[in-house]
């Protein structure tokens, strides 16, 4: 299974000032942001890729994502 590819769940937040905070809680510290949703999710999209193959670089196993839901604040 390609762990970069599996579905992560992302929690979306709005920014006071405007844009878009995002974040997955099953990989500490992988956030983003966007100035809109679509820019948001494929902004953290990519930091997710890049955050699992850092730690399969380095010989780390992905985390699983073990949320059962999201959640989404407008």
């Amino acid at each position: 299974m390609d762990t970069a590819k599996t579905p992560r769940q992302v929690i979306i937040e709005a920014e006071e000032v405007g844009g878009y905070h995002i974040y997955c809680p099953s990989l500490p510290g992988c956030h983003s942001q966007g100035e809109t949703i679509d820019e948001a999710l494929a902004n953290i999209k990519e930091a997710i890729e890049l955050y699992i193959e850092d730690m399969l670089e380095n010989g780390e196993s992905a985390p699983e994502d073990t949320l059962e839901r999201a959640v989404f604040i407008v």
